[in-house]
C-alpha cells in the first residue's frame, strides 16, 4: 500500500470524513439558517460544491508529499477560505468544526510559529462572521469556545507528529549504531583474514619449504634414493605447500569491507523505499574511510527518497570500475523543480572528496534523484 492511500484511508482521515458527512447532511438535507446580508438561503448547489471542494482540498492535503509543502500550505489556506465562504451563506452550528479539521492539517504542513499566526487570524475571522454576518450576542464566548477546541485538537496533531518524527528519528539512529557495528565487524574480520594468511605465508610457508629441501636432499643421498616414503612426503609437502599458497591467495583476494550487511542495516527502519541492492563481488572497500564514506553517501541516499522524493524503490549498485569503485544510487519518486542541494548533500560530498572521491547528482527523467559517487583504490 503507497503512503498516499495509507494516509487516506488513516483511522484520523476517517475521523474526519465522518464529520464532513455529519455537517454535510446537517447543511444538504435540513434547513440551515440564512444570514441577513444574504435575506434569503443560499442555493443548495452552491453549498453542496464548497462543501465538496472542502473534501478535495482535504484529501489533496493528507495525500500531499514533503516536498510539495508551499502547495499544501496554499491548499490548507484554501481551505480555511472554503469553511468561511459556507459559513458566509449558511448559518449552521456545525459548520465552524471544519476549521478545526483545517488547524489539524495547518499544524502538519506550517512552521509552528506560522501555523499560530494562520489560526489566530481564522478565529479573528470567525469572531467577525459571528458579530458581523451571524450576529451573535455573544461572538466572543463563542469564539473563544471554538479556539479551545482547535487549540486541543492542534496540540493533539502536534504532539502527535512530534512523537512520530521522534519515533522516526530513534529508528534512523538505531539503523545506524547497527551499520556502524557491522562495519566495524566486518573490519574486524577482514583483518583476522589478513592477519591469518601472513602467518600462513609466513610460517607455514617457510617451515614447508624447508621441510622440501630437506626431503630433496635425503632422496639425491643414495642410501635412500630408491625408499618410497621419501618420495611419498617429498609429493605430500609439495602438495601441502600449493594448498597453503592457494588458501593464502584466497584469503588475499577477499580483503576489503563487505558493505552489504551495513548497508541492508540501514535501510531496515524505512518502510519505504524498497531497498534493491547489488554489489559486484569484486566491489570490496579497501580501507575504513572509504567504507564509511560510501556507507554514509548510502545513508543519505536513503533519507532523501523517504523524506522528499517519497519514493517507492531505492536501487544501489557498487561495483568496481577504471581502477576504483563506483556507487550508483537512484530512486522512482516524483520530484519536481531545480534539484538544490541540501546540508546533507553537501556534508556527502565533503566526506567523498576527503576520501579521494566525488559525487555528482542530478534529477531523472521521471522526477526521482539519481546519485553517482566514486573513489579510487585505497592506498
Amino acid at each position: 500500500m503507497s503512503t498516499r492511500l495509507q494516509a487516506w484511508l488513516s483511522p484520523l482521515s476517517f475521523a474526519a470524513y465522518l464529520a464532513w458527512g455529519a455537517i454535510g447532511w446537517e447543511l444538504l438535507f435540513t434547513t440551515p439558517g440564512a444570514p441577513a446580508w444574504l435575506g434569503a438561503p443560499a442555493p443548495t448547489w452552491l453549498l453542496a460544491g464548497l462543501h465538496l471542494a472542502f473534501l478535495a482540498l482535504f484529501v489533496s492535503v493528507i495525500g500531499g508529499r514533503a516536498a510539495d509543502a508551499p502547495w499544501l500550505r496554499t491548499r490548507v489556506l484554501l481551505q480555511f477560505a472554503v469553511a468561511f465562504a459556507l459559513m458566509m451563506f449558511a448559518r449552521s452550528s456545525t459548520l465552524p468544526i471544519l476549521l478545526i479539521l483545517c488547524v489539524v492539517l495547518a499544524v502538519h504542513v506550517f512552521r509552528p510559529r506560522a501555523a499560530v499566526l494562520v489560526v489566530l487570524a481564522a478565529n479573528v475571522a470567525m469572531y467577525l462572521v459571528y458579530s458581523e454576518v451571524w450576529q451573535f450576542r455573544n461572538a466572543l464566548v463563542s469564539t473563544l469556545m471554538h479556539m479551545s477546541f482547535q487549540g486541543f485538537a492542534g496540540l493533539t496533531a502536534w504532539f502527535g507528529l512530534s512523537a512520530e518524527r521522534a519515533r522516526d528519528q530513534l529508528a534512523a539512529a538505531n539503523a545506524e549504531l547497527l551499520a556502524t557495528r557491522s562495519l566495524l565487524a566486518e573490519s574486524a574480520r577482514d583483518g583476522e583474514r589478513l592477519r591469518l594468511s601472513r602467518e600462513l605465508h609466513d610460517v607455514a610457508g617457510h617451515k614447508l619449504t624447508a621441510l622440501k629441501l630437506n626431503l630433496a636432499a635425503l632422496a639425491r643421498d643414495p642410501r635412500f634414493a630408491d625408499e618410497a616414503p621419501v618420495a611419498l612426503c617429498a609429493r605430500l609437502a609439495d602438495e601441502l605447500l600449493a594448498d597453503i599458497r592457494g588458501v593464502v591467495q584466497q584469503m588475499r583476494g577477499d580483503e576489503g569491507l563487505e558493505l552489504a550487511p551495513a548497508i541492508t542495516a540501514l535501510a531496515s527502519p524505512f518502510p519505504r523505499p524498497r531497498l534493491h541492492l547489488q554489489i559486484d563481488e569484486d566491489a570490496r572497500v579497501g580501507s575504513l574511510a572509504q567504507a564509511e564514506a560510501l556507507l554514509r553517501t548510502v545513508q543519505e541516499g536513503l533519507t532523501n527518497a523517504a523524506r522528499h522524493s517519497q519514493a517507492g524503490n531505492l536501487w544501489v549498485v557498487l561495483r568496481r570500475e577504471a581502477g576504483g569503485l563506483r556507487l550508483d544510487i537512484r530512486d522512482d519518486g516524483r520530484g519536481r523543480g531545480e534539484l538544490k542541494p541540501g546540508n546533507g548533500l553537501g556534508g556527502m560530498r565533503e566526506r567523498l572528496e576527503a576520501a579521494g572521491g566525488g559525487l555528482d547528482v542530478r534529477r531523472t527523467d521521471t522526477g526521482g534523484v539519481h546519485l553517482q559517487a566514486w573513489l579510487p583504490e585505497a592506498a
